[in-house]
């Protein structure tokens, strides 16, 4: 079916399913919701924002162990603290992380604790939240101000508070409790126009903004903490305010705003578990530009000329800034494939040419097949896609082929393409690195070695000649961020799947018998750069590793083998008598759970304080040595020599 019979064939509806909330509700009328729980993404997925607070008020009722019993669904742990009533929040909070397929287990602090919450030690052997929401309002700072009051008034106010805060986000960070969310504050109209001096009013606003440019440098002093800014959101018309709820309830942010802010915070959520999306893939005609290319030709699409061909544009501009930051652009189109190329090389208003793709199927086979070999030639999951189009027909059959896909479905109103697509912010992450910036040319470069790889007769004469190098040793500080981000982005070999900030990762590397060791790669076609991590820990004779994570863009080439060679001869060289490894089971880590006893550990049980680890030992008495085919440099510390 072509792109037109797409077109033609699509109902006059909308990619929201109105009947989804009633289904819910029929759900849960029925008694059922809990244990048809799998069922809830797909219904969220579809349903109309509007309707997402009502889901979440069912859900919210839903007892999160019973929900476990029948469904396998990660639990999130957050607790919500502030300065007001924040109980509001966890309605809209379960409906958001639910649509990404999260369970929200709440804990939720009493009216106005924050202080006390953020402050208090961490207690041993205390279950810490994955996540610590603090939610912030125009009363923490005029809750301090007496009437009648001046803006100095105000201004004393706003920097004794963020004084306070910023003392107590530090005592939280200090004691290790984890990521740490905190918000910029909206300052309401009914604050700012008690002042009747213009010059006056104006100078508040100043006074404000400073307090939020305070609150928004709390997160690069301390990077276990996320400032959300919430005038992005006020600006684009949601309310801040709502004077009754306000009054009443002490709930001083608006149902509007929280429900604003709820799906930000379960961005944030998903990119602390490794959620984040790394690949868009976009259709063309309707999506990248207006018109039918087959039909209309080159010169007959609309890009750059009139005013829808300069919202074309403009989504092509705001497509290069996200691939600027290491998102990887692809094409799913049903064209010819000869006259996609020749447009994206030759029209004049083109602003995405065809190197800003990684990879452009333009043919007449099933987008979601098409789906299939991209993820397949650049060696990524489907679950780190993002599929754009305009046909109901494409983005539906998409979404019931490929669950794990994330659709956005963009109408024929190209002006609104790039709130659709930022909509859910797919490719948050909290740290940008130097990988990122360079990942759209490692994959291309990938694409040279599936070439080279074609010319030889074996995958071990490939791997002979492809002349590859691994190398072993201590991150260097601005590395750091990179190795937390491949605990916080793969899935699948990442042998215990621990979750790592920048803080926990740096402050491993200091600590006494522990080593974090980098893995970086290069091969002829050139450097793979950072991919993988090591940490291991001494403990008397015994060298443990507590995780082993590699990036999936370097499986299967010796690498994962080469590190454990590594680290066996390490553990001899060093008077250790035996080393472990554990694997903690994950959805997507199956396929490597044999993988310590493929390269001679046995099983032993399972870890004291962890009886999800399964340990393996291994007892030194026959190393296997790295493959012969590539050449290995590791270095564990300091004194600990070298092997080449």
């Amino acid at each position: 079916m072509t792109e037109t019979e797409n077109r033609v064939a699509d109902p006059a509806g909308t990619w929201h399913a109105p009947q989804a909330l009633a289904t819910l509700r029929a759900l849960h009328r029925e008694g059922t919701l809990t244990a048809r729980y799998g069922r809830v993404r797909a219904l969220l997925t579809r349903m109309p924002a509007s309707d997402l607070p009502a889901a979440g008020q069912l859900l919210a009722r839903l007892d999160p162990r019973e929900v476990c019993r029948h469904t396998d669904v990660p639990v999130v742990a957050v607790s919500v603290t502030g300065h007001s009533t924040v109980a509001p929040l966890v309605a809209p909070l379960t409906a958001e992380l639910a649509r990404h397929g999260l369970l929200l287990e709440p804990k939720v602090a009493p009216y106005g604790s924050y202080l006390q919450d953020l402050m208090r030690p961490a207690t041993p052997g205390e279950d810490q939240p994955q996540v610590t929401l603090c939610l912030l309002d125009a009363h923490t700072v005029f809750d301090d101000v007496t009437v009648p009051w001046r803006v100095e008034d105000v201004e004393a106010a706003a920097r004794a508070r963020l004084s306070l805060v910023a003392g107590a986000v530090r005592a939280h960070q200090e004691a290790g409790r984890g990521l740490l969310v905190v918000n910029t504050v909206p300052l309401p109209r009914r604050y700012s126009h008690q002042l009747v001096d213009l010059r006056s009013r104006a100078r508040l606003g100043a006074v404000w903004r400073d307090f939020n440019r305070g609150l928004l440098l709390l997160a690069e002093k301390h990077p276990g903490v996320v400032t959300v800014d919430l005038d992005p959101l006020v600006a684009e018309g949601v309310p801040a305010w709502d004077a009754r709820t306000a009054q009443y309830a002490r709930a001083r942010l608006s149902d509007a705003l929280l429900a604003a802010y709820a799906r930000e915070a379960a961005h944030i959520v998903r990119a602390r578990l490794g959620r984040t999306r790394k690949c868009l893939v976009l259709d063309l005609d309707g999506t990248l530009w207006g018109g039918v290319l087959g039909e209309d030709g080159s010169a007959g699409v609309e890009l750059g000329a009139g005013l829808r061909g300069e919202a074309f544009q403009e989504f092509q501009r705001v497509l290069a800034q996200l691939a600027s930051q290491g998102v990887l652009l692809a094409v799913s189109s049903k064209n010819d494939s000869d006259t996609v190329r020749e447009t994206l090389r030759t029209h004049p208003a083109m602003v995405l040419r065809e190197d800003a793709f990684v990879r452009v199927n333009a043919n007449w086979k099933a987008k979601h097949d098409n789906l299939r070999d991209i993820a397949d030639r650049l060696g990524i999951g489907l679950d780190s896609f993002v599929f754009v189009d305009d046909s109901l027909f494409e983005c539906g059959l998409v979404a019931e082929q490929l669950p794990d896909v994330a659709v956005v479905r963009v109408d024929e109103e190209p002006a609104l393409h790039p709130s659709a697509l930022l909509a859910d912010g797919w490719f948050d992450l909290f740290e940008l690195t130097e990988a990122d910036l360079q990942r759209a040319g490692r994959y291309r470069t990938e694409a040279l070695r599936q070439e080279f790889r074609e010319d030889f007769g074996s995958y071990q004469d490939y791997l002979e000649g492809i002349g590859l190098e691994v190398v072993l040793r201590s991150p260097r500080e601005s590395e750091i961020g990179r190795v937390s981000q491949l605990t916080l982005r793969t899935n699948q070999f990442h042998l215990a799947t621990e979750r790592l900030q920048v803080p926990q990762v740096a402050a491993r590397t200091l600590r006494q018998g522990q080593h974090v060791i980098a893995v970086r790669a290069r091969d002829r076609f050139g450097d793979h750069g950072l991919v993988g991590a090591l940490f291991l820990r001494r403990e008397a004779e015994v060298l443990r590793i507590d995780n082993f994570v590699l990036s999936c863009r370097v499986f299967s080439r010796g690498i994962e083998s080469a590190c454990v060679a590594a680290v066996l001869e390490f553990a001899r060289n060093t008077g250790a008598n035996a080393v472990t490894g554990r694997y903690v089971p994950s959805p997507r880590n199956s396929a490597f759970s044999s993988f310590y006893a493929e390269h001679g550990f046995t099983v032993t049980g399972t870890d004291p304080d962890d009886h999800n680890a399964v340990v393996f030992r291994h007892d030194l008495g026959d190393v296997a040595p790295a493959p012969a085919h590539l050449r290995l440099h590791a270095a564990f510390g300091p004194s600990d020599g070298e092997t080449v």
